[in-house]
């Protein structure tokens, strides 16, 4: 899927507060974006609305969009909620996910695995995360999909910087098949530990996540 010229932009801006280009609190100026980028104001009031939307940016009235970045602490704290809401997506989901709903994820998986045979990060990324909310709706509880899905758009950066790491797509690739295959079992216990696992971000893993935000 092509992406709109507005999200280009704003995965670009991402990758800039990652470099620390942008710190906390900084404000980013439209006109000065769009010299930038080379575009109309248009795209850039679209890609900063959807760092507004991910969480990545706070939009003050009458003052503009100023980037808003979660400490170490915050960080952890928001991939272990993550984890406990995919963990109880998936124990849902092993005794409650259709047919229908298993083979859409099972398709969403072999999407990845052709991103991964070509390498594209991004391609990965975006069937990975209909991989995941194939669960959330498999779990057919409106509530606990609403707010997996919401903190799903906040941890969007986060999550797909963890892609540059070497290895790290054909790790997760693994994880699903494990994932898929307890949910096809209909084993509630080996779907919500798969998931917990899958989701997050500890130790080691964590500091190659906050030294890729700075890279």
């Amino acid at each position: 899927m092509k992406l709109k010229r507005s999200e280009h932009i704003a995965e670009e801006l991402e990758q800039l507060v990652f470099q620390g280009k942008y710190e906390d609190g900084d404000r980013l100026d439209e006109v000065r974006l769009a010299e930038q980028f080379g575009v109309s104001r248009t795209p850039i009031r679209e890609a900063l609305q959807r760092l507004v939307m991910s969480g990545m940016a706070v939009q003050i009235p009458s003052r503009g969009v100023f980037i808003r970045q979660p400490g170490p602490v915050e960080l952890v704290e928001m991939f272990e909620t993550m984890a406990e809401l995919e963990a109880a997506c998936g124990r849902l989901a092993a005794t409650r996910m259709s047919d229908a709903g298993l083979e859409r994820l099972i398709e969403a998986h072999q999407r990845c695995e052709a991103a991964v045979e070509q390498e594209d990060a991004a391609a990965y990324y975006l069937e990975n995360e209909r991989f995941h909310q194939e669960i959330y709706l498999g779990a057919t509880n409106s509530y606990l999909q609403r707010e997996a899905l919401k903190l799903q758009n906040r941890l969007k950066p986060y999550r797909r910087v963890q892609l540059r790491f070497r290895g790290r797509m054909g790790q997760s690739l693994a994880e699903h098949e494990a994932i898929i295959a307890a949910l096809k079992a209909g084993d509630v216990e080996r779907a919500e530990s798969a998931l917990r696992a899958h989701v997050n971000v500890q130790g080691e893993r964590f500091q190659q996540l906050m030294a890729g935000l700075k890279s």
